[in-house]
């Protein structure tokens, strides 16, 4: 199913956490950040934050889950991208941040138990548009990004140990340093695992 976000109000099947600043529908899915928001857990930094924006829906068993975004950064770190998420010690996102004019970093987090890792590539070119995708086998799971949407390339795959049958995926943004920043999701698409298909 392919959410393009076209209707004035967010689908039924879809909730926030940690609502934004301010969003709007109609050409996709476009949203302002709050200052200081973050998702990470306890490694190395020590802090612990959880007040970054997801749009979420759940879903049951495997699936692949597929965004498009356009972001304007303007501080460090500003990201946006793909949430797949337990609980505030279980998750997993992937999202391009930004660290300055020549360098964004691509990257995922993966999160379990509590504790967060952080992988990442760097990226020398200015980059605001890239498509993420994320599929489930069970409690494993398949990182993409893509540059035009047709060709994907390996972030990584992973491991959630604490994963349920149901979950909760969907979009996520967040500003850790910064005083916040505007992006857009042109759609959310879900549906059958396609990994190794």
């Amino acid at each position: 199913m392919k959410f393009e976000f076209l209707s004035e109000t967010l689908p039924d099947a879809f909730r926030w956490l940690n609502e934004p600043l301010a969003y709007s529908t109609g050409q996709g899915l476009t949203l302002m950040t709050r200052p200081e928001t973050d998702f990470w857990q306890g490694t190395h930094y020590g802090f612990r934050r959880d007040n970054g924006h997801c749009l979420l829906t759940s879903i049951q068993g495997d699936f692949t889950l597929e965004t498009r975004t356009e972001f304007a950064p303007v501080a460090q770190y500003d990201q946006c991208g793909l949430m797949v998420r337990v609980d505030s010690a279980n998750w997993i996102k992937c999202s391009l941040e930004y660290e300055n004019s020549s360098l964004s970093r691509l990257g995922s987090v993966v999160t379990n138990g509590g504790f967060s890792d952080w992988a990442t590539q760097d990226i020398t070119t200015p980059v605001y548009t890239i498509s993420y995708r994320i599929s489930k086998s069970g409690q494993d799971f398949l990182i993409e990004y893509s540059w035009d949407g047709e060709s994907w390339y390996q972030m990584r795959i992973t491991h959630l140990a604490n994963c349920p049958e149901s979950l909760d995926a969907g979009l996520y943004a967040c500003s850790p340093v910064g005083e916040g920043f505007q992006c857009t999701f042109e759609y959310l698409a879900t549906g059958e695992n396609q990994w190794d298909t």
